[in-house]
């Protein structure tokens, strides 16, 4: 209500600035207050102007503009609609002097000094509705609000400032911006200063009484974050983030984005750049089957890969609670975009079972298989081999069967660093799972292909997981030895990932994702203590319990015979030679696995798997020295005592 009020006295005043800037504009023209030989030329023009201008501005909602909220593209219009009343006037000046050539109505520059004095005048005003809400917010901080610094001056950083003093005045008070870039040095930005870069933070927050920091950069780097954040810590400040890249769906930065620093950001890389035109050309109108579809990197892939719209997509997966909540999800999600071409379809199913999976492929004639399905937990496949056999490879050869039954144009499995130089049941069977999708392309020469990558943070079973359940139980956090190194993505990297090599496939090729640099597992142990507000041995320990059966220190991303090198994506690696690897005699042998896990045969399973995938070698000499090395330490160590 105050605002159509303030609009209405902004239209009283337009009718009377209007009239002021035509009768400027002569007396400027003419050099003299005395309009006398013009007064009819005069009222004709300021009763164009006044007409025109005001029925401009209504159409272009000029009048129905929040002030205090707006930007240049509003100026940007009433420019536009003055713009067409001195065209029109010079228009019909130009016209008057044809038909009429005796009569001396108006000067003929009289337009175009009224187009640049009319903008200014009618905007004034305006502007100065804009200017008073931050001058009262000013005002109102200065009363006991929370100081904040915002790290990063730039898109981001610009977006938090301006919600900062137009929606969330009363609870903060901005002092100023941090950032990197000594060019924006003493800038100002909504007219608050860069104070510095970011090792200024401790000096301003002492300085200012700072209580919070905002990292507002969706596009840094995890190192730069893990630094600010500690700097932060150093100088006892609060830390908030906007989230990263990845998940800003739609480009938007505001206050209520604003959450704690989570390990995800400690751990963040630079942004994936990927071929969306590639992804889509090979989705969108397709059928697309995803096993696992209720898992973490299953129910990722169903995102995203609806977002490429393809005609249907099935999510098929053998616990019911986590497929009939995904489901639910991308039902919904389908409801809101009014996607309404786009058929999800979900199945109960286990891959074990052929006649099943040939039921479902005659049902729905998938035309691309993404295969997520697998059990992943390595102690427990280690004490659990037959399982690791039935559901890893023998539901991929069953899986296979029946896409190469089907006609699958382009079939995709999701295979772990741990089937490289495999210490443990669980990373064999995903190797010799690979082996049979290489065996699959070389039958038919599409493109069926492995993608290869290593931990996920947030997937169930992770060691993030288990690290926060342990931190709200008041610790110990166990940690199996000090030297342990994982590499780690994001789920949704991940995911983006394996879409943009589903793309470079040809057809029996092994894809690596460049997963950065290896992290040590008692250091992602550290930070996430730290982020929890607590100190690492004064409110929880770390204790070292000793190595689980088939691990190993260090994971590693190729065999030693794949001969491998960077695709046109920089994030992924290929392994063009893979196919040439497969055994000959690789079907007997599944056939020798699948007899051993009938008859519960744990001793001949690892024989087996021994000869297929070199499971139990000896670890490399490397690993075998820090193991050495580090022997003394798996005594129930505690760090930070």
């Amino acid at each position: 209500m105050r605002e159509f009020t303030t609009n209405r006295r902004l239209f009283t005043a337009d009718i009377v600035l209007l009239i002021g800037a035509a009768y400027i504009s002569f007396v400027l023209r003419l050099e003299s207050l005395d309009l006398a030989k013009y007064w009819l030329g005069f009222a004709l023009f300021a009763a164009m102007a006044t007409i025109i201008t005001p029925a401009l501005f209504y159409r272009a909602g000029i009048y129905a503009q929040y002030w205090r909220y707006a930007s240049i593209n509003e100026l940007f219009r009433m420019a536009l609609a003055i713009t067409a009343v001195a065209i029109t006037a010079e228009t019909l000046l130009l016209a008057a002097d044809w038909l009429l050539p005796e009569v001396d109505l108006i000067p003929q520059s009289v337009p175009a000094i009224f187009l640049l004095l009319a903008l200014p005048m009618t905007a004034t005003p305006r502007m100065l509705r804009r200017l008073e809400f931050p001058y009262k917010l000013r005002r109102r901080d200065a009363s006991g609000a929370e100081r904040v610094l915002v790290v990063g001056a730039g898109d981001a950083g610009e977006s938090i400032a301006r919600d900062l003093r137009q929606r969330h005045p009363q609870g903060r008070e901005l002092i100023g911006f941090i950032d990197d870039d000594p060019a924006k040095n003493n800038i100002r930005i909504h007219g608050v200063p860069v104070l510095g870069d970011r090792y200024a933070i401790p000096r301003l927050v002492q300085a200012h009484e700072v209580r919070q920091v905002i990292i507002a950069v969706p596009s840094a780097a995890g190192k730069a974050i893990r630094e600010i954040v500690s700097i932060c810590e150093g100088a006892g400040v609060e830390t908030k983030i906007i989230p990263g890249l990845s998940e800003l769906l739609d480009g938007t930065v505001n206050i209520s984005m604003l959450r704690d620093v989570q390990i995800d950001d400690l751990l963040r890389r630079e942004p994936i750049h990927t071929d969306t035109t590639g992804v889509s050309d090979l989705i969108r109108g397709r059928r697309v089957l995803v096993t696992g579809g209720g898992g973490s990197i299953g129910s990722e892939l169903c995102r995203q890969i609806l977002h490429f719209e393809p005609a249907e997509l099935l999510v098929l997966g053998h616990g019911e609670n986590s497929v009939f909540t995904i489901q639910n999800e991308l039902l919904q999600h389908v409801r809101k975009s009014g996607n309404s071409t786009c058929r999800i379809d979900a199945r109960i199913a286990d891959l074990r079972f052929l006649e099943r999976i040939g039921t479902i492929f005659e049902e729905y004639r998938p035309e691309i298989v993404f295969h997520a399905a697998a059990h992943k937990h390595v102690p427990l496949m280690e004490l659990n081999p037959v399982e690791a056999i039935t559901n890893n490879i023998l539901g991929t050869r069953n899986l296979l069967q029946a896409s190469l039954a089907a006609g699958i144009a382009q079939f995709v499995m999701i295979s772990t660093d741990k089937a490289v130089n495999p210490t443990s049941v669980m990373g064999s069977s995903k190797r010799v799972a690979e082996l049979l999708v290489h065996h699959a392309a070389k039958l038919t020469g599409k493109p069926y292909v492995a993608v290869r990558f290593g931990n996920v943070l947030g997937s169930r079973g992770s060691v993030v997981l288990t690290f926060k359940q342990q931190i709200a139980a008041g610790g110990p956090v166990t940690v199996t030895h000090p030297e342990m190194r994982r590499f780690f993505m994001t789920i949704p990297e991940a995911v983006q990932l394996t879409l943009q090599a589903s793309v470079l496939g040809h057809g029996g090729e092994v894809f690596t994702l460049d997963m950065g640099e290896p992290v040590k597992i008692v250091d992602l142990a550290r930070d996430m203590i730290e982020l929890s507000g607590l100190k690492v041995g004064r409110d929880i320990d770390i204790v070292f319990s000793g190595m689980r059966p088939g691990e190993k220190l260090y994971e590693e991303l190729f065999l030693p015979d794949e001969e491998y090198r960077r695709t046109q994506h920089q994030k992924i690696f290929i392994s063009h030679n893979a196919s040439s690897l497969v055994p000959a005699n690789l079907l007997d042998s599944i056939a020798t696995l699948e007899d051993a896990a009938m008859r519960n045969d744990a001793e001949c399973i690892r024989h087996v798997l021994a000869r297929l995938a070199k499971y139990g070698q000896p670890a490399p000499q490397a690993e075998q020295e820090v193991q050495e090395r580090a022997v003394g330490e798996l005594r129930a160590v505690t760090v930070g005592r």
